[in-house]
């Protein structure tokens, strides 16, 4: 089937509207008609070719919610008008170690992502900027009627991938966690760091959000662009989850570690980063890195999230006004995440 969605035509060029093919359904597979879909600085990256060639046009997009249409006559977990969601990957090899211990994102085949990935027939994967797609039934995540769909679009990445260190680095009652960056990561890290019940910290680059940071869970506010912050704060932290796609001094982020504390980086620059080892050394601290979550870790965030309430802080747009919101999320100017209606796209 043919569908209308918006694409990248090459590096650097403006999205524009156009229409893509999808995939028979297959046994296993499940025609999702799109709702909405996230606007995420990957995306960005993806497009504007900051992460090397991509097989252009693209049509981007791992941030869907939307409904079942179709699902093959193998699918059992998924009916027709079930709410569903797809993150950042549709398929993996299902059979390394990684795969088999709930870890899909770190297949060693390589995950097939959700766009400018290549799928199991050999054609390039084209994302959620479109009014349907088709996924294999294992990729497909539900979505509790307990998170607004909007507000539940962002959650597939920007939640799991802010979920998994936390998880993962025992965020809780007891801990003190810092999160890097108040934007659309970041922004989710504060929620679910207080909801997890970890004394909650913001490191922004100024003060201008700490109104929103204190609403959204925060316990203390700083401003990294403060040289004093860095002393006032050195040796306090458990945990320090960075979402900032841009470099950072990692050894001034690592002297806020207490012994035996971890700077996780989910942000992603273009550039690289570096660092002293005797940052790392002189306190036993560890300097580490997390990508999403596999498939079981992202249904538990889901969870979590309806059960506690959680959502992102979202603008609904339009898919005309895509251009512009790549703009504003490069001059920080949207709180907290662009949804697209695909609505629009028909």
């Amino acid at each position: 089937m043919r569908v209308h969605a918006y694409a990248a035509p090459a590096a650097g060029q403006p999205l524009a509207p156009t229409t893509i093919e999808r995939r028979a359904v297959g046994s296993n597979d499940v025609l999702i008609e799109i709702r909405y879909a996230g606007i995420c600085h990957s995306d960005i990256h993806t497009v504007n070719g900051d992460w090397g060639p991509q097989p252009f046009p693209v049509v981007p997009g791992h941030e869907i919610v939307g409904v079942v249409a179709e699902a093959g006559a193998d699918v059992t977990r998924h009916r027709v008008g079930d709410r569903v969601g797809v993150g950042c990957m549709v398929s993996s090899c299902g059979q390394c170690t990684n795969c088999r211990n709930g870890d899909e994102q770190y297949c060693t085949e390589g995950m097939v992502a959700t766009y400018a990935g290549t799928d199991r027939d050999g054609t390039t994967t084209q994302g959620g900027y479109s009014t349907h797609v088709v996924v294999d039934a294992d990729y497909v995540l539900s979505v509790p009627e307990g998170i607004e769909a909007a507000a539940a679009a962002p959650l597939l990445c920007a939640g799991i991938t802010t979920y998994a260190p936390l998880r993962g680095w025992g965020a809780g009652p007891g801990k003190k966690v810092a999160v890097v960056g108040l934007g659309g990561l970041g922004h989710m890290a504060v929620k679910l760091a207080h909801a997890l019940g970890a004394e909650v910290t913001v490191l922004s680059q100024s003060l201008k959000k700490q109104e929103d940071g204190l609403r959204l869970g925060a316990d203390d506010y700083y401003a990294t662009s403060d040289p004093a912050t860095f002393d006032r704060l050195a040796g306090r932290f458990d945990l320090i989850v960075n979402t900032v796609s841009a470099s950072i001094d990692v050894d001034a982020y690592l002297g806020l570690l207490a012994v035996d504390g971890t700077l996780v980086n989910v942000g992603a620059p273009a550039e690289p980063l570096s660092l002293n080892v005797f940052s790392l050394i002189g306190a036993r601290r560890s300097f580490a890195g997390s990508m999403i979550g596999g498939i079981a870790l992202t249904q538990e965030m889901l969870d979590f999230c309806a059960e506690h309430g959680l959502g992102a802080e979202v603008e609904v747009i339009a898919a005309d006004q895509v251009n512009e919101a790549y703009q504003r999320v490069l001059a920080s100017d949207v709180r907290y995440r662009f949804v697209i209606d695909t609505s629009t796209l028909a």
